[in-house]
């Protein structure tokens, strides 16, 4: 089982040095590995690339992973030809399907959704997705951007920044996107806004999996549409709390030490990273649930073409 990169991209130096299962994309690979679109908002897109490429490697599957932004969306962090390189524009591939969609946060948090420049076509992403996806996964302002989109549900802008690692429970322990997470466990934390438990229940179809005593709604099912959405961020790395605290101290705004993270409070100690026993049992599980989905799909079209089943089913 591998994950299938382009050769050149960062991420897959940085997985073959760490052992992880990694092709190159122009090399043969099983027809059946699972298409995977990342939509990748961040700001540092070689790191995230690398962050979600690696749960994805250990996730036990044969994937293909496709860079992916919107048509109209442009960086300020990340050079042209590295986006030129690697990236397609959804435009590209509106009309292929994919097995499963993920979303990234972005540096948008406190500025309305319509407001954002790519707002109109990430709505039809999202439109999309319900179409030729099987599984997505909204994460941070992403999964606020979708849960509104869809929901109406809003999102409110806290006094203070969340920001830390701290300690969420499984609400629904039946829920097979949890299997093998501990009932209780840590997740990295960094926003400025909030998804309400009061304003989901009016919100038909959607499910809480995982919440926190500090940080509320951590991870909610919208079975209907094959989505989840998760606030926080179970795919950062040990330090990368750390260079966001640092960089926030550089550019003079206001922020507090990260909770529950430098042992001991302490600045000069290096983080560790505690949480990835759970990020990489949540992705596998996610493929495990894609494949399942894939089978099923296939498994009904096969009965279908011979007349077992009315093509209504």
């Amino acid at each position: 089982m591998s994950i299938a990169l382009p050769a050149a991209l960062p991420a897959f130096d940085v997985l073959r040095s760490e052992c992880l299962p990694v092709v190159a994309l122009d090399q043969p690979r099983p027809r059946r590995a699972l298409r995977i679109a990342l939509l990748n908002l961040m700001p540092d897109k070689p790191v995230t690339e690398t962050q979600h490429a690696r749960l994805l490697a250990a996730g036990g599957h044969d994937v293909e992973l496709t860079l992916l932004l919107p048509k109209n969306y442009r960086s300020k962090s990340t050079s042209a030809a590295h986006l030129d390189a690697f990236y397609r524009r959804w435009s590209e591939v509106r009309g292929e399907a994919f097995d499963g969609l993920i979303v990234t946060g972005a540096p948008l948090e406190t500025l309305d959704f319509e407001k954002v420049d790519y707002w109109d076509e990430l709505t039809e992403i999202f439109d999309w997705a319900r179409g030729r996806v099987r599984r997505s996964f909204y994460i941070c302002w992403a999964a606020q951007a979708a849960l509104y989109h869809y929901h109406g549900v809003p999102k409110h802008v806290r006094e203070r920044k969340c920001f830390g690692v701290f300690k969420h429970r499984v609400a629904k322990r039946s829920a097979k996107l949890l299997e093998c997470v501990a009932d209780d466990f840590w997740i990295p934390v960094s926003r400025h806004t909030e998804v309400r438990q009061s304003d989901l229940a009016g919100a038909r179809g959607l499910e809480i999996l995982v919440e926190g005593a500090e940080t509320g709604p951590c991870l909610l099912e919208d079975r209907a549409r094959g989505a989840h959405y998760m606030f926080n961020h179970l795919e950062y790395d040990a330090d990368t709390l750390k260079r966001e605290y640092l960089r926030d101290i550089a550019a003079e705004r206001p922020v507090e030490l990260p909770k529950n993270y430098f042992p001991e409070g302490n600045l000069d100690r290096a983080p560790v990273n505690f949480w990835r026993q759970a990020a990489c049992a949540l992705y596998s599980n996610w493929l495990d649930e894609i494949e399942r989905d894939r089978d099923v799909s296939e498994t009904l079209a096969r009965r279908r073409a011979k007349g077992l089943v009315s093509a209504a089913a």
